[in-house]
C-alpha cells in the first residue's frame, strides 16, 4: 500500500514539472526538478517525448545534464538518439563533466566518428583522461576504473593530506579510501578517511597507511574484480599496472553494475539466448538472437530422433517403452540442469578454487546416485503397481537410477572442461545440457530394454 501511495505521489510530481516545462516556467521548473535526487531525475528524464527532453537541454545546464546521464541504464540505441538530440558542444561539455569511467562507458556504445567530434569539442583536459580510458580493453578493470581519485605521499604529515583532501574531495568520485604513492607513483600503501581524522596533525602518513594493499591489476577482468571487492569488503580498489603504478580506482557503484551485467549474462546464456538486456521489441531482432541456440539444439535433437530409430527393433517388440522415453528424458534434464547451476555458481564465486574439481565432481556424483537410487526405486514400485510386471518396473527403475547419476556428473563435467578451455562455462547452457542429457538417457534406456528385451517379452 506504501509503495503504491509512493507511486501515485512520485506520478503526480513528474506530471506537475511536466506541466511546468510546457508552460515555460523555468525557474519553478528548475526548483522542483533539481530537488528531485539524481536517479528520480533519471526517471522522469527517460519517461518524456522528445519535444520535452529538448525543452530540458535548454532550461538545465550540461554540468546538471551529467548528474541525470551518470544514472542512466539504457541500451546502447539510446545513448545515440540522446546525444543526437542534444546540439555537440552541449554534449560534449555534459560528457566532460561526468565522473571519467561513466563518460568512458557512455562513448563506448557510440560510433567512432562521434566519439572523435566529441572528444575534439570537449576541453583538453578532460579529453585526455577519457582517451587514456577508451583504450583498455572491454570488461576489464581498465574500462571501468575512473581515475578522479586522491593520492597522498608517505611523508607528508596528517595536516597537508586534510588540506589536499578539502582542495582535491570536490572532484574525487571518492574519499573514504586514499591511496599513497611514492615518487614515481607506484601504489606504496592506502588509509581510510576514518583513520586520517583520528590522527594528530603532526603524524606522518607513513606511519598510519596499511602497506598490505588489496589492488586489482588494469587487465583483470571486470568479475574478478567485483569478486575481490566483495570477497574484501571494499567501497573502492586501486587499479595498477603490472609495476604496480596507479592508475585509477573502481568504485563499489560500478562493481553493483557489472554484478548486475555478469548475472545478467549468465542467465542469458544459461536460457540459450544470446542477450536478455537488449529489450527487443522487434519480434525479428529477438528471433535473431535466438536462432543460432535454437538451431544448434535442433540439430542435437536429430541426434537424439536418430538414436531412437535406431531402435527400432526394440520399440516394435515392447510398444510399452516408448510411454516413459518422456519420463526418463526429462529428469535427466532436470538433474543435468541442476548440476550445471551449481557447478556454474561454484565458479562464478570462487568456490571452486576452494573445493577443487575432483570433490565437486565425487560430490554431484553421489548426488546423482542418491536421488537415481531413490526415483529409481520409486518409479520400479509405480510400474509394477500400474502394469503389474517387475521385469518392467525394474528396466524403468535401473535406467533412471544410470541416467540421473550420469545426467548429475555431466551437469558438472560440462561447464568445468570448457572453464580449462577457457571459455565461459556459463555457455554450457540449460536447454544445451538438457539435449546432450536426453541423447545419454534414451542410450541408456533402449541399451538396457535391448539387453534384457527376452524378460520383456
Amino acid at each position: 500500500m506504501r509503495n503504491l501511495l509512493e507511486k501515485q505521489l512520485k506520478k503526480r510530481e513528474y506530471e506537475q514539472i511536466t506541466a511546468l516545462l510546457l508552460n515555460e516556467n523555468i525557474d519553478e521548473f528548475r526548483r522542483l526538478f533539481l530537488d528531485l535526487h539524481p536517479y528520480d531525475q533519471a526517471k522522469f528524464y527517460v519517461k518524456q517525448e522528445q519535444d520535452i527532453r529538448l525543452r530540458m537541454y535548454h532550461y538545465l545546464s550540461p554540468k546538471e545534464m551529467a548528474a541525470i546521464f551518470e544514472q542512466l541504464k539504457i541500451e546502447e540505441q539510446k545513448y545515440k538518439i540522446y546525444l543526437k538530440e542534444m546540439d555537440p558542444t552541449f554534449a560534449a561539455q555534459m560528457l566532460s563533466y561526468m565522473y571519467t569511467d561513466d563518460a568512458v562507458d557512455i562513448l563506448n556504445e557510440l560510433d567512432k566518428s562521434d566519439v572523435a567530434n566529441y572528444l575534439t569539442i570537449m576541453g583538453d583536459e578532460a579529453a585526455k583522461e577519457i582517451k587514456d580510458l577508451l583504450h583498455y580493453k572491454e570488461y576489464t578493470a581498465g574500462s571501468i576504473m575512473t581515475t578522479e581519485y586522491i593520492a597522498l605521499h608517505a611523508n607528508e604529515t596528517v595536516q597537508s593530506a586534510m588540506q589536499i583532501l578539502k582542495r582535491e574531495a570536490l572532484h574525487a568520485e571518492t574519499i573514504y579510501y586514499l591511496y599513497v604513492i611514492d615518487e614515481d607513483k607506484r601504489l606504496v600503501g592506502v588509509l581510510s578517511l576514518r583513520d586520517l581524522l583520528v590522527s594528530d596533525d603532526d603524524t606522518m602518513i607513513c606511519d598510519i597507511m596499511n602497506e598490505r594493499v588489496v589492488f586489482a591489476l588494469v587487465d583483470e577482468d571486470q568479475e574478478e574484480v567485483a569478486r575481490k571487492m566483495s570477497d574484501y569488503d571494499l567501497l573502492a580498489i586501486p587499479v595498477v599496472d603490472s609495476a604496480k603504478h596507479l592508475l585509477g580506482i573502481i568504485t563499489v557503484d560500478d562493481i553493483v553494475d557489472v554484478i548486475a551485467e555478469e548475472a545478467s549474462d549468465d542467465y542469458s546464456k544459461l536460457a540459450g539466448v544470446t542477450d536478455m538486456d537488449s529489450g527487443d521489441k522487434n519480434p525479428f531482432s529477438a528471433a535473431k538472437k535466438r536462432l543460432p541456440w535454437l538451431v544448434i539444439l535442433l540439430f542435437l535433437g536429430m541426434m537424439t530422433a536418430s538414436l531412437i530409430g535406431r531402435f527400432e527393433q526394440t520399440l516394435e517388440k515392447v510398444s510399452i517403452l516408448a510411454v516413459f522415453i518422456p519420463l526418463i528424458a526429462g529428469m535427466s534434464g532436470n538433474t543435468g540442469t541442476q548440476a550445471l547451476a551449481v557447478a556454474v555458481r561454484s565458479l562464478a564465486t570462487g568456490d571452486f578454487e576452494q573445493e577443487g574439481k575432483w570433490k565437486l565432481i565425487v560430490r554431484e556424483a553421489g548426488t546423482g546416485l542418491i536421488t537415481g537410487t531413490t526415483c529409481g526405486v520409486l518409479i520400479t514400485l509405480i510400474v509394477y503397481l500400474w502394469k503389474h510386471d517387475i521385469f518392467l518396473g525394474l528396466l524403468v527403475g535401473f535406467s533412471l537410477l544410470a541416467t540421473l547419476t550420469v545426467a548429475t556428473v555431466a551437469g558438472a563435467l560440462v561447464p568445468l572442461i570448457m572453464y580449462r578451455l577457457k571459455v565461459d562455462p556459463a555457455v554450457a547452457s540449460g536447454p544445451f545440457i538438457t539435449t546432450i542429457n536426453d541423447i545419454i538417457s534414451i542410450f541408456i534406456y533402449f541399451g538396457l530394454a535391448t539387453i534384457f528385451m527376452n524378460y520383456l517379452l
